[in-house]
């Protein structure tokens, strides 16, 4: 399914439905104890998005340091395999919702009920920012400690009240410090309203590394030297680009002839340096297009070259990676390797990457002009917060890591 259409069934069939569940929900209250549950099993609920996957993950940590049970997650089977990154949660402990047609996904909803039950899931925690579907997985867990976002006296945004700890979504602080907020609040043995009453210092959302093999390290080497005849480690220092954005937020696109000046300059700048123009296999068009531009010999279409998980090792023997606001940004952040993202309608105040990186952002009036309260989706068909940001602006941004290179 296409992202509007998901987000035209999240509204259309999502806010009737919570409304229905909310009734239900409060009618079975009634007949029911109201004898606390501690958390043991609980099950984190993110769908949509493969970089929110790693940003939680120091709020899962913390979760799992101070539970006596297991960790649970629910997300879309396209997105799954960003989890399998820094292997918090258990292979088997993951439920993958198929979001191929509506069909499927609502048959896969259903034995996400029944999965739920035989996992004795207790508790969950709602990650996605005011979504109709995952407040009502989150009813349907059958879990007796649900926690996530509430809109409080905030108008629209309506998708029922199953909560039974609700957390404000505070827009002013990077969206990893809201997660650890709703973990704080699943924890917390008194009520309070709304959640979370403390700060969240800095420390708190560090992210873990993953763990590099030498093994590892020389088959994606290898891989390189076959790309590029005559490739040294040690004199050609590899620089990624990631020229792609999802479907989900076209806006992010920096444009590509932008892009092909910038390593234009960059390769020759440095006579040694590799460019490969990372994406997924389905993007190899793309960044052949950009090569094309480029035209030169050490500009590599490398869409595809690696498998999904060794990109930590790419990422690991690479100087550094440009990038568009996207999942390669929140993906290298595992590793120590230097990003430069580029933003436009999301801001790094909430997004950016919690590894070593340098965002560009021009911070325009109207910028960012997606947020929460509208689910993401922008009217903007003149995206100036992107093409203002020019190809001197962004080489003069990344130069520092070029001389460091060059020592």
């Amino acid at each position: 399914m296409n992202v509007d259409l998901m987000r035209k069934i999240d509204y259309y069939v999502g806010v009737p439905l919570t409304f229905i569940g909310t009734i239900m929900d409060k009618t079975m209250k009634i007949f029911s104890s109201g004898k606390k549950v501690k958390p043991k099993n609980v099950l984190l609920i993110e769908l949509s998005e493969m970089g929110s996957a790693i940003i939680v993950d120091p709020a899962m940590r913390k979760l799992k340091a101070n539970i006596q049970g297991e960790l649970f997650f629910v997300i879309f089977s396209k997105n799954k395999v960003s989890l399998d990154l820094l292997k918090t949660v258990k292979n088997q402990n993951i439920y993958t919702l198929d979001e191929s047609s509506l069909i499927s996904l609502i048959v896969s909803a259903i034995k996400f009920i029944f999965w739920c039950r035989k996992n004795k899931i207790d508790s969950t925690i709602d990650l996605e920012l005011f979504s109709r579907v995952t407040a009502l997985l989150s009813f349907v867990s059958g879990a007796k400690n649900r926690v996530g976002f509430h809109s409080f006296h905030n108008e629209g945004l309506y998708r029922g009240d199953f909560l039974s700890k609700k957390v404000a979504y505070n827009p002013h602080q990077h969206i990893a410090k809201s997660f650890v907020a709703l973990v704080d609040a699943l924890l917390s043995e008194k009520d309070e309203i709304p959640f979370t009453k403390r700060v969240i210092p800095d420390e708190e959302i560090r992210i873990a590394k993953a763990v590099i093999d030498e093994t590892d390290q020389r088959e994606v080497l290898e891989i390189i030297s076959k790309m590029y005849s005559g490739f040294d480690e040690k004199t050609n220092p590899v620089i990624l680009v990631n020229s792609n954005a999802s479907d989900l937020l076209p806006q992010r696109r920096w444009d590509r002839k932008n892009y092909c000046e910038v390593i234009k300059k960059i390769l020759a700048y440095n006579d040694k340096a590799l460019i490969l123009l990372t994406g997924a296999p389905a993007e190899f068009e793309g960044a052949q297009a950009l090569a094309d531009c480029v035209n030169n010999a050490r500009c590599i279409n490398f869409a595809g070259g690696v498998k999904f998980l060794q990109l930590p090792t790419l990422y690991s023997l690479s100087a550094f990676m440009l990038t568009n606001d996207s999942g390669p940004a929140h993906f290298a952040s595992i590793t120590d390797m230097h990003t430069f993202v580029i933003f436009g309608p999301e801001t790094p105040a909430l997004y950016g990457s919690l590894g070593p990186t340098t965002p560009i952002f021009a911070g325009m009036a109207c910028s960012p002009c997606v947020s929460a309260a509208n689910h993401r989706k922008t009217p903007c068909t003149d995206n100036q917060c992107i093409q203002v940001i020019t190809p001197d602006w962004v080489f003069n941004t990344l130069k520092f890591k070029l001389d460091e290179i060059a020592k």
